[in-house]
């Protein structure tokens, strides 16, 4: 696989900085998550388990191994250390200056080990005002404009539906850890990778930032082409109360749909700009798709070349057998089911190991690896460092 030989000191928790070792993982990298002493990741005790672990943790941990340390002994810094000297890859997720306070910031990682390549993700980042401001995901979309575009039936902002600003980081941060893998390899010398979670989540807006940098104004969000405004690119009710989607504004989608519901007459509005000049075009889609229930139109548009897709729930969306198709919902040999790989390879493609760590599980063939003893190994149990 891709990353074999590289190994990986996973010292984040809960979403973004898990999510990214774990790709790592099922390509092959050699993954230790060195949980916090005495709890461990807080992920294993969230909602929702099955067969012993919680699908969170099952979904963000398989193909790891587990040490449980106490970073605030000298003990516990000194084996972190140890364990750095040989690490391709360091990724860590605390406030900003908590590492250095720990004393395993880059400084003292490079100091061992000059090729580690270092990743820090947190909220903000190492610099700027915010950067000591404490958020997870729905604080970060808020500042970064997008929950102000993720509006209700009533107009006001609702909760966002997907960690946005946490999956933009775990990409951004993947991407730049594999960069500076890449330039190592000429240069011999790691690297320091600053990821926040609201740059991450900035620099997924090129699609929306028409109006704020072209007229200096906040969008109006009902009358953008990705938010409602354009009717070829908008939810539509059926009869019996479900949805379907319009997901494809091109001219040539609408005219295709327009032909198929005899409405050719409605062709211009197709083709005026996103927003009110529409709005002819929007009420005739939601009259008609409320005519028939959705498996009428599922059948009706099967023949129909425009975008489109019913609104299904989570459970339906894994339901579908093209996921099992693509491998992207597989099962194990317990019944546990787990998100596929996204990245596939032709070659040498990722094969994720199931197995999940119990907390502290490889404590010993860790220790043992760095040249402890059994005696030694009892000794930092019994003084509280692993």
């Amino acid at each position: 696989m891709k990353l074999e030989g590289i190994r990986v000191l996973d010292l984040s928790l809960f979403l973004p900085g898990p999510h990214l070792t774990m790709m790592m993982a099922d390509h092959g990298a050699e993954v230790l998550k060195v949980e916090p002493y005495p709890a461990g990741e807080p992920v294993r005790d969230m909602p929702y388990r099955k067969n012993g672990f919680t699908v969170w943790f099952r979904n963000t941990h398989r193909g790891k191994k587990s040490l449980r340390l106490n970073l605030k002994s000298p003990e516990g810094k000194e084996i972190l250390l140890q364990l750095a000297r040989d690490a391709d890859v360091f990724v860590e997720a605390f406030r900003p200056g908590v590492a250095k306070r720990l004393g395993i910031d880059y400084d003292a990682i490079a100091a061992v080990n000059p090729r580690i390549v270092y990743a820090s993700v947190s909220a903000f980042g190492q610099t700027g005002r915010y950067a000591d401001k404490p958020a997870h995901d729905l604080a970060v979309q808020a500042l970064s404009g997008l929950v102000a575009c993720n509006l209700g039936h009533d107009g006001k902002p609702t909760n966002p539906h997907m960690p946005v600003a946490d999956m933009a980081a775990s990409l951004m941060a993947l991407s730049g850890i594999l960069m500076a893998l890449l330039r190592r390899e000429k240069t011999g010398k790691g690297d320091f990778l600053d990821v926040a979670m609201l740059d991450a989540q900035m620099a997924w807006t090129p699609n929306s930032t028409g109006p704020v940098f072209a007229e200096q104004r906040a969008p109006v969000v009902k009358e953008e082409r990705s938010w409602g405004g354009s009717a070829m690119y908008r939810l539509y009710e059926t009869q019996d109360g479900k949805f379907i989607a319009l997901g494809g504004s091109e001219h040539k989608f609408a005219e295709n749909l327009l032909r198929a519901l005899d409405r050719e007459d409605l062709f211009p509005y197709a083709h005026i700009v996103p927003g009110p000049g529409q709005d002819p075009l929007k009420r005739f889609y939601e009259a008609t798709f409320r005519t028939k229930p959705l498996a009428y139109w599922l059948d009706f548009l099967a023949g129909v070349d425009c975008c489109w897709a019913p609104v299904r729930d989570l459970k339906e969306a894994f339901d579908d057998p093209h996921l099992r198709e693509r491998g992207m919902l597989l099962t194990d040999a317990q019944g546990n089911d787990h998100i596929g790989v996204p990245i596939m390879f032709r070659n040498e493609p990722g094969k994720p190991d199931f197995q999940v760590p119990e907390l502290g599980e490889h404590a010993d063939e860790v220790l043992q690896r760095l040249g402890y003893d059994a005696a030694a190994i009892a000794k930092l149990r019994t003084a509280n460092v692993i």
